[in-house]
């Protein structure tokens, strides 16, 4: 599921940076993707323990 949505949100950023839609809100995106994927990693790591 998370992976999904990562993907998702980094193909809208793609499809923003070519049309030139969304603008500031398309990075804002990227970064919440970055940010989710981050915490899943922490997550994970601190599960293995």
């Amino acid at each position: 599921m998370l992976w999904t949505i990562i993907g998702i949100l980094i193909v809208l950023w793609i499809l923003g940076l070519i049309a030139k839609i969304g603008g500031a809100l398309i990075h804002i995106l990227l970064v919440a993707a970055g940010i989710i994927f981050i915490v899943y990693l922490v997550m994970r790591r601190n599960n293995a323990r």
